[in-house]
């Protein structure tokens, strides 16, 4: 088995906001790989620089991986690193790797006529997910209003975003907060993700205001995932610490966990450079009795990492990038009462909508 072309195209796709009356677009990078068996993988990447991966993929990684066998998805990615990065950047490089080895994993599935999650370690099937609804831009009272359609629905675990002000401010934070906590009783789990916006004494100070309504865990709170920074925060708050959803390499990864950083390590297959990578995050998380959970989205591929391994604790449905997905894939797997369940399809068992990537195809 060979490849035989190889191609990357970018895509900014608009997505309907319940409550905002208006758009918010995520864009991708959309991955082909076509084999001289007829058996096509599709990969994806969500992270900025879209222009510079597709570029790079198709006038570097592309002549490259013509002529390879897909199946040796080892082989493969180290030689992408050694011959593409031996000094182990991270950035354009590993989203793009991350595209290319989704693809091909995708291509040994349907080969073996296999989904991915179980080629994978096949350990867990439904998995558990939760709901990222709460976006900075909602005022409090949508907030409140989303957080509660939801808990209707069933879904008993949920995120929002904290750092909503500029400048700072943890009492605004806290109040929203504390705004949803009410609002949904205290038998949801109640997550929160401050995207690096934080210093480290607000984060603390937030810490503090918080700590009374259960807060499941504090997503990425200081600048930079600084793993001295989070490590000091984690000794001085009850709050479960997260982070290294945008992370490439498992060195990063190593670091995080070296530090006594995190309580849950956060891979995400789309930025660390693909299921190959993202196995071995896992495996290392294991080995220090760490969970994994799914953080940065894109859950139609990260749920394969997520159900392959005993460690594997929550996938993330956020709103924008699970709705994305469900516009360019069909009938890709949801959420369903706190789980979602994958499919027995061969591959990633995610068929493209091509009318719409065409669509919104960056021009």
């Amino acid at each position: 088995m060979q490849i035989t072309n190889v191609k990357a195209t970018t895509h900014t796709i608009p997505v309907d906001i319940p409550l905002l009356n208006r758009k918010m677009k995520r864009s991708v990078t959309f991955t082909l790989i076509e084999t001289d068996e007829g058996i096509t993988g599709y990969g994806l990447t969500g992270a900025p620089q879209r222009f510079g991966i597709k570029e790079f993929i198709n006038k570097e990684i592309a002549p490259f991986l013509k002529g390879k066998n897909p199946l040796e998805t080892e082989r493969i990615w180290h030689n992408l690193y050694t011959g593409f990065n031996p000094r182990s950047q991270t950035g354009v490089w590993s989203a793009a790797v991350s595209t290319i080895d989704i693809a091909l994993w995708d291509i040994k599935g349907k080969k073996y006529r296999e989904p991915v999650w179980r080629l994978l370690g096949g350990a867990q099937n439904p998995v558990p997910c939760y709901i990222t609804f709460g976006f900075r831009e909602f005022s409090l009272e949508q907030l409140v209003e989303m957080a509660k359609i939801f808990v209707k629905q069933g879904e008993d675990k949920l995120k929002m975003v904290v750092a909503v002000e500029e400048g700072e401010n943890p009492l605004e934070d806290a109040r929203r907060v504390k705004a949803v906590r009410d609002a949904i009783g205290d038998k949801v789990d109640l997550m929160i993700d401050g995207n690096y916006r934080f210093s480290f004494n607000r984060a603390l100070e937030l810490c503090k205001l918080i700590e009374p309504y259960r807060i499941t865990w504090f997503e990425e709170p200081v600048y930079g995932n600084d793993a001295r920074l989070l490590a000091d925060l984690r000794r001085r708050t009850s709050i479960p610490i997260s982070a290294g959803q945008a992370e490439g390499h498992r060195f990063r990864h190593r670091e995080l966990i070296v530090h006594q950083a995190v309580d849950i390590l956060q891979p995400n297959v789309c930025y660390v450079g693909g299921y190959t990578e993202g196995l071995k995050v896992a495996a290392m998380a294991q080995a220090f009795n760490l969970l994994i959970a799914n953080g940065g989205g894109w859950p139609h591929h990260n749920m394969h990492l997520f159900a392959a391994v005993p460690n594997g604790w929550r996938v993330e449905f956020h709103y924008l990038m699970w709705k994305v997905g469900e516009i360019i894939y069909h009938n890709p797997p949801g959420p369903a009462r706190g789980w979602t369940t994958l499919k027995e399809e061969p591959g990633l068992g995610l068929e493209p909508r091509w009318e719409s990537l065409r669509e919104y195809e960056d021009q």
